[in-house]
């Protein structure tokens, strides 16, 4: 608990039988961590055994394999069935650092933010750590287009380290998102559109043999799913078109 919250780790987990018990550990370590909520999208090696061994957690095992955005759909469902009023997501790859939760929880806590981001721009970390030339520069045009058709001024909409209130995900439609990677940015357009704040702390990230990553092929895929959002956005704010991720409201 931190000042009377739940604070509920989800893990959207996929093969990350080598990095899972690491992430688990550091994340364990932050003591403000109630709960750890493991969704295993039908993986062929053994990250749900390691899972379920582990304490304070709740397994969940897809039958079969739904993509990460259907992962996360699961993760956020439970966490709040739990009754999780914070909740954080962090891979079980380790490419992220689970020593900013405190932070990013803190954040909310105080009521000035219901998202927070682990941003890997921010303090320049992402080539530092890492990061594919050709990703960055991915990363930063298609940030510089989200930002101008959303209207934000985010370091990246790409991170996966998130932090979000209980108010924040009961209110968003996440169930009209896609299965696959693009859920995370149609995630962060949406809470836009509700009129939320974002906040963003500086990450360092790692990449590695273990951390996971999508191919080039599927990376042009969720490029082209990032401008095909964002200007469905746009195009929403002007009603010229009506769009379940951008249902109308008050």
């Amino acid at each position: 608990m931190y000042q009377n919250k739940k604070i509920v780790v989800v893990m959207p987990a996929y093969n990350a039988e080598n990095t899972l018990l690491k992430t688990y550990e550091e994340v364990m370590a932050q003591s403000i961590v109630d709960l750890v909520v493991f969704v295993d999208d039908a993986s062929s090696d053994n990250t749900a055994k390691i899972a379920a061994g582990l304490p304070q957690t709740k397994l969940y095992v897809h039958e079969n394999n739904r993509g990460y955005g259907g992962n996360q759909k699961t993760c956020y469902r439970l966490a709040l069935e739990e009754g999780a009023d914070i909740v954080i997501m962090v891979h079980p790859d380790y490419q992220y650092t689970p020593k900013l939760i405190p932070a990013m929880t803190s954040l909310i806590v105080s009521g000035l933010y219901h998202c927070v981001l682990g941003s890997r721009i921010l303090g320049g970390y992402a080539l530092k750590g890492g990061m594919p030339v050709w990703k960055y520069i991915a990363n930063r045009f298609l940030t510089l287009a989200q930002n101008i058709l959303i209207g934000a001024k985010l370091s990246e909409y790409h991170t996966g380290y998130r932090a979000f209130s209980r108010e924040l995900l009961l209110r968003l439609p996440l169930q009209n998102n896609s299965d696959d990677f693009v859920f995370d940015n149609q995630m962060l357009a949406q809470i836009v559109w509700f009129g939320y704040t974002v906040a963003e702390v500086s990450c360092p990230t790692n990449y590695f043999a273990e951390a996971s990553s999508i191919n080039f092929v599927r990376s042009v895929k969720y490029g082209f799913g990032c401008l095909k959002t964002a200007f469905s956005f746009f195009l929403a704010k002007f009603n010229l078109i009506a769009s379940p991720l951008f249902p109308a409201h008050g």
